[in-house]
């Protein structure tokens, strides 16, 4: 299963954010024991060090994000994401461009705790409670 992370669910991790923390870490566990593949949007990578940065500062920010890159990989950001992007009926064009990211690299879920935001995704969204509970039938 190839799993595209959102950035809220990213930060519920990083920010040990109550009482979304214990899902998000779980699939964070599933991506690096192999279970999951797991992939980061190119702007979630900026936008995480940019809110770590401001909480933590610069270091911590950097080694954070050091660590997501050792977990996860990169789905690009390139002019035909951002040109599909603005061609797909989403209310938000950050979200668009994270579905749109997500489909150049054939991920089979989107992470989300905003399902709602992925309502016309051709990509199933579901929220990491969903996600673990439709890894923890199919094992």
């Amino acid at each position: 299963m190839n799993v595209l992370f959102d950035t809220n669910v990213i930060l519920d991790v990083l920010l040990e954010r109550e009482p979304f923390l214990d899902p998000a870490a779980k699939l964070f566990a599933l991506v690096d024991n192999g279970r999951i593949k797991g992939s980061l949007c190119a702007t979630t990578v900026t936008t995480v060090f940019y809110i770590a940065a401001k909480d933590f500062g610069q270091r911590r920010a950097r080694d954070q994000v050091h660590a997501l890159l050792g977990l996860f990989e990169v789905a690009p950001v390139d002019r035909d994401v951002l040109d599909g992007a603005l061609d797909v009926d989403f209310a938000d064009y950050e979200d668009a461009v994270l579905h749109e990211s997500a489909r150049a690299i054939g991920a089979t879920a989107i992470v989300t705790r905003d399902r709602r935001d992925f309502a016309n995704s051709a990509i199933p969204a579901l929220d990491p409670q969903e996600l673990l509970a439709a890894i923890a039938t199919s094992a």
